[in-house]
This record gives C-alpha cells, sequence and structure tokens, in this order.
C-alpha cells in the first residue's frame, strides 16, 4: 500500500480531527484547548516526542526520530478569526464571532495525518532521521510587541536543527485537484501605519481660523494612491491600502488631528523601502500648508520566499501520487504569512492547494462562509509524508 492509499484509509479520521478544531475555534494567542487537543492526538503515536508550550504556552512541537541524519520540519498553524460564521453544517462554529476562516483547522488536522503516517513508518523501521511537527499559534495576528507566533517558535531554538521546512494553505481560488508551487517571493511582506496629521479644529462656520486636517489630507491622500502607480515599476508587485480615517465627534467643529491606518505590502525588500520612502514624502505635503504629522512603519512578516530546490521535492511528490493533479507554477498573491520567517531561517516553501467547493459559491479566505473540500485532507496528508520520507532516505 502506498502513501496515497494509506492517507485516503485516514480520511474520516483527519474529518473529524477538522471538524472537532473548526467547532472550537480559538484566535490567536489564546489556542488552549486547541493545543491540548493536539498534544493529546499526538501523543497516541507510537515513538512521538511531545513538548507543549515552546515558545510560545500554546505551541506544540512533536518529534520522531531514529538514529542519525537529516532533520524535516512540518509547520501547521492553529489560530482562527475573528468572523460569524454563516454555514449552516453540523460543525458549524461553537464560538459567536469566532471561526476558521482561513483554512487553519484543516492546516492542523493534515499536520496530525501527517505525524499519524509518519510514525508508522518510523515504527515499521522505514525511516531513519527526525521530522519536527510545529503547531504554532497566532498567524494571523501580531501581538502588542509586533510578533506573531512563528518568531516566538524560531526565538526558543525550534529550527536550529532543522534542514528543510514545508507548510502548505488551502486556496478556495483554486479547484481540487489544483495545486499552487512557486519558486522565490510567492506571498508580500506586511507592514503596518499609523500616522497622525495636526491641524488646528476651530468652529465649523469659520473655517478660515483654522487648519482643518480633513484639508491637508487631500493632497496626502492623492500622493499615497500614486505611490504605486508612479513610483513603483509596473514590474514589480506593490500595494499601499488605507484602512482606517478617524477624526471629529461633531458635525459644526473642525478637528485638530486626524489618525491614518493602513497597510503596506510588496515582494522584493528593494521596493518595500521606496514604498516606506514615498509614503513619509507624501505626509510631508501636509508642512507648506502649515501642518505637521506623525508616521510610524511597524515592519510584521518578510515576504515569503519559497525555496526552489524543496519546491523540486515537493512537485516530485506530487507528481508520483498525484499525476492527475494540475500544478500551477505562479505566486499565491499579496497576502501575507508569518511562515516567511521560518523560511528565512531554514530552505523552506509552502504549497497553496486547490480546495473549493463544487457548488457555485464564492468561498474566499477570511469570509463568514469559507469552507472546503475535505477531500484535501488526505493529500495535504500525504504530500507531507512522501516529501519527508523522501527527503530523509533519498540522499539527491
Amino acid at each position: 500500500m502506498n502513501i496515497r492509499e494509506r492517507a485516503e484509509q485516514l480520511i474520516s479520521k483527519l474529518s473529524e480531527w477538522r471538524r472537532h478544531i473548526h467547532m472550537n475555534p480559538e484566535l490567536s494567542f489564546e489556542e488552549v484547548e486547541t493545543s491540548r487537543f493536539v498534544a493529546q492526538q499526538l501523543q497516541e503515536i507510537p515513538g512521538m516526542k511531545v513538548e507543549s508550550g515552546v515558545g510560545f504556552p500554546t505551541a506544540v512541537v512533536g518529534t520522531l526520530s531514529s538514529g542519525s541524519g537529516r532533520t524535516i520540519a512540518i509547520r501547521a498553524d492553529m489560530d482562527a478569526l475573528p468572523v460569524q460564521e454563516e454555514n449552516e453544517h453540523d460543525f458549524k462554529s461553537q464560538k459567536k464571532d469566532v471561526m476558521h476562516a482561513c483554512g487553519h483547522d484543516a492546516h492542523t488536522a493534515i499536520g496530525l495525518g501527517a505525524a499519524t503516517l509518519l510514525g508508522e513508518l518510523f515504527q515499521n523501521g522505514q525511516m531513519e532521521g527526525t521530522v519536527k511537527f510545529l503547531f504554532q499559534p497566532a498567524e494571523e495576528r501580531a501581538d502588542d510587541l509586533g510578533s506573531t507566533g512563528a518568531p516566538y517558535l524560531i526565538q526558543a531554538g525550534v529550527l536550529e536543527d532543522v534542514d528543510r521546512i514545508m507548510a502548505l494553505h488551502m486556496s478556495p481560488e483554486d479547484r481540487f485537484g489544483e495545486v499552487k508551487v512557486h519558486d522565490g517571493y510567492s506571498m508580500a511582506s506586511g507592514d503596518v501605519f499609523e500616522a497622525k496629521i495636526h491641524g488646528s479644529g476651530g468652529h465649523g462656520a469659520y473655517p478660515h481660523l483654522a487648519l482643518d486636517p480633513m484639508w491637508l489630507l487631500s493632497p496626502v491622500f492623492s500622493a499615497i494612491h500614486g505611490i504605486v502607480s508612479r513610483r513603483i515599476s509596473p514590474l514589480d508587485a506593490g500595494v499601499i491600502s488605507i484602512g482606517s480615517i478617524q477624526s471629529g465627534f461633531a458635525s459644526n467643529v473642525i478637528p485638530s488631528d486626524l489618525t491614518i491606518k493602513g497597510t503596506i505590502r510588496s515582494y522584493r525588500p528593494e521596493v518595500r523601502n521606496v514604498l516606506h520612502n514615498e509614503l513619509e514624502k507624501a505626509f510631508s505635503l501636509v508642512e507648506p500648508l502649515g501642518g505637521d504629522y506623525d508616521l510610524s512603519i511597524r515592519a510584521e512578516d518578510p515576504a515569503l520566499s519559497n525555496d526552489p530546490a524543496v519546491n523540486q521535492g515537493i512537485r516530485k511528490v506530487f507528481n508520483e501520487l498525484y499525476p492527475d493533479y494540475t500544478i500551477k507554477n505562479m505566486p499565491f498573491g499579496l497576502g501575507g504569512e508569518d511562515f516567511a520567517h521560518m523560511t528565512k531561517t531554514v530552505p523552506g516553501a509552502m504549497f497553496f492547494l486547490g480546495c473549493s467547493l463544487d457548488d457555485g459559491e464564492s468561498r474566499n479566505l477570511h469570509t463568514p462562509n469559507f469552507d472546503i473540500d475535505e477531500r484535501v485532507l488526505s493529500v495535504g496528508a500525504a504530500v507531507f509524508t512522501e516529501a519527508a520520507r523522501q527527503f530523509l532516505t533519498d540522499p539527491a
């Protein structure tokens, strides 16, 4: 029996795990019950060493090892989103305004599936080397220190002995039977900016006696939206989006200040620097008009860069186990992914696994009706397992 067939035998258990996690979602840095559930499942695998609280209280690390050899890691994120689910299936989220709307329930179930399959191979003496399973909290949101979950695990040393690392992501834009595998920059760096424009307040009937921050914003607003189209090469990926503008409290009062918040996305570090510098210039336009400003830019995740050698192994496994799959060699978009911290530390790659349901509905990531075709659970588990097996057993 090959790995694909064995993974397909596990589909009921994979679905059971995914649905349990889906019904009991937990937000970033709050994955207490999820991490306990993951640790319990790992402890049932013969030979598995389980460590909880590695780098962060809700992180779980499982390790299978036999003899000497190389080490490969598989990462799965566990956190949910502050979204109220609108699906009506019998495993709907049981928590108000919390939902697995990004597929992390599936990622976690797939990680447990790969651990189960690889545990069997180690028990049968078919493996030599080490596989580490990193069940990571807080991919979705940074804490007050500006850190998501991945840096905490890295700082705890979980990658110090790792030669390669793999991860996957659900892709509702793609159908079951499709996968995106892309070398190099594939997801964007994510920066958050916040600026305050300072004018002077006054009566709405006497604007000439005030310095209206709304008026000061006008040239800034136009300049910001011209940065990507006029200061960045059309061949480079870049985005600056404004998500919040807050000011004032009454219809007849000109406020003194205005606060604007947004996000900056790019692939290449050089483009990231240009976006930061041009944003500063855009806000400086208030100064000739008599205003002032404060701008802060907080860098969160770097751009995800996939290692070509790791991807070569992933493509090889898809071609062998799932020759009917369509492999799309294209970037994943300008979304952010904190797995990028890990691929900056050791060679690694993430692939996007098509999971759309054939029901005619659009079920995009981070939406209240997000859902998946659960057949992808066995696919993800099989690919992780076979890619890890080949890396540890094949010197090439």
